[in-house]
Formats: structure tokens, sequence, C-alpha cells
């Protein structure tokens, strides 16, 4: 009996923490990205998490960031050590896309599950590679794009989805920056330039809502006076059977706040998300009752949207209750291969 109590007790401590019921235990993979902050206030201001350890590859940017107050409280660990350590059930991977998909691979391959930085790579192959990788081994596969949990998104989403507009004539969407010179440097690596580096936000919404586009056209333009050649002023027009959805990304936007959006036109009414951040406002215009809403116009101010929370939220659920996340592996290859289109990487 009590070699079997010790049997029991050793199986129960080799499992993942959450398995066991506990909290789910977080390494994070690479420091460089500027959405981390974000992302581990969230996690840390969930009681289904606990970020233990991190871990940069790239000795430089390590020194660089050693004495953050966000990575103090952490367990600073070499990679093999992070994917050896049989206590993680997540990592969040928030390093540079070149590296996303070969480090995700290890990821799911020591069997952890997998929080991607967006973009997580410019090309098809490697991500649908990985995507199956999880898929076959049970692991889960969340890409950090902003707006999927989003309320003024999924308000406008579900007016398409219950036919509160009627016949869908157009998306608008619109994702402007004010970059610097740095992620100039990031984004000019990249032949789709803004619209590779921003645009998949927008992008992942109107798959959401219209599944893969028939056509894409991209217009993937140098247009400031800057001497660099990113392409800074960009622009996607997709088409469907009966509608068309167009998303806009450039570079260089004063008050980005408020330059950024995103609209449902219909025959039967209009949803427009403006301001997306902090606070969003949602301007509803209809031309007859529909739902819950009433005919003519109305505007609904929503509470801020802090970001990542809901992601987190989502991804905690799954991994707590084994059960698959809101956004499939189908739906992550299907966002991926529009992104590439919209940007120029494959027709």
């Amino acid at each position: 009996m009590e070699i079997d109590r010790r049997r029991f007790l050793g199986a129960a401590l080799a499992l993942p923490a959450a398995a066991a019921g506990g909290k789910i235990r977080t390494g994070i993979l690479g420091i460089e990205h500027s959405h981390l902050g974000g992302k581990l206030a969230a996690m840390q201001g969930n009681p289904d998490f606990e970020v233990v350890s991190v871990c940069e590859p790239n000795d430089a940017t390590r020194k660089a960031h050693a004495r953050d107050k966000a990575l103090a409280r952490l367990r600073w660990v070499s990679i093999d050590e992070m994917l050896a350590d049989k206590a993680l059930d997540l990592i969040v991977f928030e390093g540079e896309v070149k590296d996303a998909v070969p480090f995700g691979k290890r990821v799911i391959e020591a069997g952890k599950h997998l929080h991607l930085e967006k973009p997580p790579t410019n090309k098809m192959e490697p991500f649908h590679e990985l995507a199956e990788l999880a898929r076959k081994r049970k692991r889960l596969l969340q890409l950090g794009y902003l707006w999927r949990f989003h309320a003024g998104t999924s308000l406008a989403l579900e007016a398409v989805k219950k036919g509160w507009l009627g016949d869908i004539l157009m998306i608008r969407a619109t994702i402007n920056s004010d970059r610097g010179a740095d992620q100039r440097a990031v984004e000019g690596r990249y032949p789709g330039g803004s619209m590779f580096e921003l645009g998949g936000h927008m992008i992942d919404r109107v798959v959401g809502a219209l599944g893969r586009p028939t056509t894409v056209r991209h217009w993937l333009r140098h247009d400031t006076s800057i001497k660099d050649t990113v392409k800074d002023n960009t622009l996607a027009v997709f088409e469907y059977p009966s509608t068309l959805a167009i998303i806009v990304s450039t570079s260089k936007v004063a008050n980005i706040e408020r330059h950024r959006s995103f609209e449902v036109i219909g025959s039967d009414g209009t949803v427009m998300v403006q301001p997306m951040e902090p606070a969003p406002v949602v301007r509803i215009d209809m031309r007859e009752d529909r739902g819950p809403y009433k005919k003519g116009t109305r505007e609904i101010a929503l509470p801020p949207q802090p970001r990542f929370i809901k992601d987190f939220e989502e991804l905690g659920r799954a991994i707590k209750t084994g059960t698959p996340l809101q956004y499939s592996y189908d739906h992550e290859l299907l966002l991926h291969e529009t992104l590439l289109r919209a940007s120029g990487e494959i027709s």
C-alpha cells in the first residue's frame, strides 16, 4: 500500500500543475516584443496563472532587460531548462518573428501549450507544420492577435452572424501606427511592411466574420519622406461573392488611438467601432428594428478594454478543462494564409 501511495504521489508531482487542478505554470520565452508587459500583467492578474520563469536566448537582449521590474520576480533559465521543466503547462513566446516557429515547434515537442506572438512567420509551410504538430500532439496553439475578444468587434460580428444588418456589403478596418526608427527597421525586413506587422489584427476579425476571401489584392507602398524602404502605406482588398473587405495600415499617423477602426456596412444597418482603445465607442445605424437595436442611430460607450485579459481567460479555460480554444487550428491557418496573401508573400 505504501509503495502504491509513493507511486501515486510521484506520478502526481510529475504532472503539470494544471492537470492536477493547480495553477497554470507558465514560462516566458523571448522578451523583445512590445506586448510582453501587457501579457505579463494579464497573467499575473489572473488567479489561474503562475508565471515562474523567463528565457531570452540573445545575451545582449537578456543583459539589457535583466533589471526590468516586470521580470524581477521570475527565474531566469536557459531554453533547454525551460523545455525540460515538466511542471510547466504553458510557454508564451514574445521574441522575434524569425524565432517564433522554430522555438514554437520545440515547445510543442516538449509537451507544452503555446501562446505565440504575431505575426508568427512570413512563410506558410513552416506555420502549417507547427499548427499540425500542435493538433497531432493535442497541444493548444493561440496566436496573440489583439481584437479577438474586444467587446466592440464582438458586438459587430454578432450583428453579422445573426443577420441584423441585412446583406453584408463591406467591412472597412483601419489599424494605423506611428513607428519610430527601431520598429521601422523591424518592419523593413518583410515585403508586407506595415500590413504584415499590424494588418493581421484586423484580418483576423474579417476572416472570423466572412471566412476565406476568393481574391486578395494589395497595394504595398513606401510613401512617407523617411529615408528607408519600409512599406509604410498599405492597403488590402478582399473579395467575397457579395462582400468587399478593406484593410488599411499606415505607419506614420499622429494620435493613432483615434485612427484605428472596424466598420461593418450592411444593407439594413451599419456598426462602426471607433476608437478601438482605450474606451471603445460603437455607433449603430439601423434601417428598422433588428435584434436588440432600434431603428435609427445610437451610440454605445464601452468601458476600457485592457489588452490580453480575455485571451488568457480563454486560454486558461481551455487548459483547465482540456477542451478546444474558441479559435481553432484551422482558423489560425486560414488567418495566416490570408495575412500572407495581403502582404504579398503568397498569391
